[in-house]
């Protein structure tokens, strides 16, 4: 994991996946457009106790894991040095072409493992958010919204996102 702080500052996003190395280009305009909104959104209506981040921040759950949400919330007691190790409240992947099928699938997984309470996908190019929330120590399915239908966050706090808000 001290390799990590030796990638260049290139623009791309640099993971580690218990020794494989996730190497992501720098994101397009769109991609950015619905990570700040979503982060504007969120900050908005978050809490106190909370915190709000955009990538790049590492998310190391475990000794062999760092991972970069686009946007996560965590506590705010939680955060500590330059890492974030305990479980997030909320992480947040927006697709791209590139990272579609890690988001979808390793990301969820890692995710679902390291105790990570709510899971949202967001597809800007289809303007669709999915939101999965830990049950137990399984994600499931809570919403699937599109377009201009409006999703009432409860987790983890209230606000009241639509897809073709973010986009914008």
């Amino acid at each position: 994991m001290a390799d990590l702080e030796t990638f260049p500052d290139d623009g791309k996003r640099y993971e580690v996946v218990d020794g494989m190395l996730l190497v992501t280009p720098a994101p397009l305009p769109l991609h950015q457009t619905a990570v700040l909104e979503l982060a504007v959104a969120l900050r908005h209506n978050c809490p106190e106790d909370l915190k709000v981040f955009v990538a790049p921040l590492d998310f190391r759950p475990t000794a062999t894991r760092s991972v970069q949400p686009d946007v996560l919330v965590c506590r705010r007691r939680d955060i500590e040095g330059r890492t974030l190790e305990k479980p997030l409240l909320l992480a947040v992947e927006v697709l791209s072409q590139s990272t579609s099928l890690a988001d979808r699938v390793l990301k969820r997984r890692l995710y679902e493992q390291a105790g990570v309470a709510s899971y949202w996908i967001f597809d800007p190019a289809n303007e669709e958010l999915t939101v999965l929330e830990l049950e137990g120590d399984t994600y499931v399915e809570r919403a699937v919204v599109t377009g201009k239908e409006a999703f009432d966050a409860e987790l983890p706090f209230t606000v009241r996102l639509v897809p073709a808000d973010l986009v914008v």
